[in-house]
């Protein structure tokens, strides 16, 4: 299921877009602030974001920098604006879309859509092979390759790997690996994370003692680095 993030200042508008994407099937998240969706952002995962520009705070031009900065996350912005300017200010920033105030939820909706269509289908085509240093993964045949040699990965040490190597850079803790990885969380189980952790860094690190790809940051999680 694809999350949308709304962020708009007004909650009539929030209330409209949220119920016709919901019923599109989509879960979503909202915000009313820049500063706010920033902090859903860095602690949520978002399919795209659909953005206003006036937003108290940090506007939506400054919050798409943000995000442009660190992901490619695909944004729909919505202004009040009219004007030509205001349109390529925001696409040149990276906005994917445009939607001008009045516009109408269908519309939106059918345009999220058709984003999140694109945008999937590329990802789908990019992770059937995904290579970092002398290791390629090949997502459609469940391979991995180690200096052009295969590598005898157990079925969740596959799906951990390759789940790191999708989201390059981010933090995930525990309690998200084992939500994300294994469909589950308890306080329990998350020793398993470090057991799998310990396995991958022996079959794909240089030197698992001084991990370069496999990263623990502290008090966080972990971190895959290409």
């Amino acid at each position: 299921m694809s999350t949308v993030l709304v962020v708009d200042d007004e909650p009539i508008v929030r209330d409209v877009v949220v119920r016709y994407l919901e019923r599109d099937g989509y879960r979503t998240l909202e915000a009313a602030t820049g500063d706010e969706a920033r902090r859903v952002l860095e602690r949520e995962e978002a399919s795209l974001v659909v953005l206003d520009v006036m937003l108290p705070g940090m506007d939506g031009l400054q919050l798409c920098r943000w995000i442009r900065a660190r992901s490619d996350l695909p944004i729909v912005m919505l202004t009040a604006r009219g004007e030509e300017s205001d349109r390529i200010v925001g696409l040149e920033l990276g906005a994917d879309d445009y939607l001008t105030k009045p516009f109408s939820p269908r519309e939106l909706a059918v345009r999220v859509r058709n984003l999140l269509r694109r945008t999937t289908s590329r990802a789908e085509a990019e992770a059937q092979r995904i290579e970092f240093g002398d290791v390629a993964i090949d997502a459609a045949a469940r391979e991995v390759r180690k200096g052009g040699e295969p590598l005898k990965l157990t079925l969740k040490e596959f799906d951990l790997l390759l789940f790191f190597a999708s989201h390059p850079r981010r933090v995930f803790s525990r309690d998200q690996l084992m939500d994300r990885v294994w469909g589950y969380r308890s306080a329990l189980d998350t020793g398993t994370i470090t057991v799998h952790i310990r396995r991958l860094r022996t079959k794909i690190e240089d030197d698992p003692s001084r991990p370069r790809h496999l990263e623990t940051v502290f008090g966080a999680g972990y971190r895959f680095t290409p």
